[in-house]
């Protein structure tokens, strides 16, 4: 698959590799957005007078709406120039997240969480079409990793930041930077980004697609199912070790920056293994890593050092599932991309707000 740029690109745009880097800026931002919740349960919590499992409901909202919207946001704007795609749904996003630095209850930033989710529904499958779109074939997995490679470097310097800012200033300062961050990619989208990038056209009728076919709908669902599994204790991470080691702001932030540098290295390592032993078996080895390091992780006694070391490696198997999931939607039905990955990404916040809902219930039931 090719990518075409019209004639109204404008004089000296980007190269490949630019664009792609831009692509990634947006995600870095839409990535801290969606997950800063992580780091700055406690603050929340204390801030609006509730229990920390309530306090998830920002994380289970957002991906729930998120998961709802994406797919037929994408189609219903199919026809549109990706270049003002994204540029419309990073402003949503913004918008969102500054309503959120300035809301005062829990209503209503989970009213804003929402207008975020419908912003961050389109920039992140757009995005990855875009991607997809310039690279061809030959280079998809490397293509997608440096897309992608924006959403692991917000868990390995987002969410520990936003954490950060949350104890040190108020979990509103965290929205503020989310929503600055997204502004500036908006504002990049406009000067930087080629218009007419051409992508397969999604329509409702590709959706509609892709829901009545089995193979394809049993494809997207692996990864809700995967994920799933993840956030019943990734959403509960800074209170976890809050409550078994007895850590505070240094120490939360330091788990979740190691977390989010095992992110980082899992991208690269995923795109690896995908153009090298193909996206089929990379998930396959992945799926075995979770079913020993997630029992290990959460019911082991361990000092905080090899705890800290089963992170990373955690961390890195879960974020290499990424690129060869996606390279795996793409080689399924080509024609069909846009779509598959608006889907994709919602099946992975239908996977989160799944998996945060039962940790968040085990939480209530029985503790940590």
């Amino acid at each position: 698959m090719s990518a075409m740029v019209n004639s109204s690109a404008p004089p000296g745009a980007p190269n490949m590799g630019a664009t792609l880097w831009l692509l990634a800026a947006a995600n870095f931002a839409v990535g801290m957005g969606a997950f800063v919740v992580i780091g700055i349960l406690t603050p929340v919590a204390t801030d609006l007078g509730i229990d920390k499992a309530r306090a998830s409901l920002l994380l289970t909202v957002y991906a729930v709406v998120y998961a709802v919207s994406s797919p037929l946001l994408v189609a219903i704007t199919g026809r549109v120039d990706r270049t003002w795609a994204l540029v419309g749904g990073i402003s949503a996003f913004s918008i969102g997240a500054l309503a959120a630095a300035f809301s005062e209850s829990l209503q209503t930033v989970l009213a804003a969480r929402c207008v975020m989710a419908l912003g961050a529904g389109i920039v992140t499958p757009v995005a990855a079409s875009v991607g997809v779109a310039l690279a061809g074939t030959e280079a998809r997995g490397r293509a997608l990793a440096v897309v992608f490679g924006g959403l692991t470097l917000a868990q390995a310097l987002g969410v520990p930041l936003g954490a950060w800012l949350g104890y040190a200033y108020g979990w509103r300062m965290a929205f503020g930077v989310v929503a600055v961050l997204g502004a500036l990619s908006g504002v990049a989208f406009l000067l930087r980004l080629p218009r007419g990038i051409r992508v397969p056209v999604a329509t409702l009728a590709s959706l509609a697609g892709v829901l009545t076919s089995l193979r394809q709908s049993v494809a997207v669902s692996f990864t809700a199912l995967f994920i799933g599994a993840l956030y019943v204790f990734y959403t509960f991470l800074a209170p976890f070790v809050e409550a078994r080691y007895q850590l505070g702001r240094d120490g939360v932030t330091g788990v979740l920056a190691i977390f989010g540098a095992g992110a980082v290295i899992g991208n690269s390592v995923g795109g690896m293994l995908t153009d090298r032993i193909g996206p089929q078996r990379t998930l396959l080895l992945l799926c075995a890593a979770q079913l020993v390091l997630l029992p290990a992780l959460t019911t082991v006694p361990m000092p905080i050092v090899l705890f800290a070391a089963l992170v990373a490696v955690w961390s890195v198997c879960s974020w290499s599932f990424m690129v060869p999931q996606q390279a795996r939607l793409a080689l399924l039905a080509p024609e069909r991309i846009p779509v598959l990955f608006a889907l994709n990404a919602a099946a992975i916040y239908v996977g989160g707000s799944i998996g945060s809902a039962v940790g968040g219930f085990a939480l209530q039931a029985s503790g940590f």
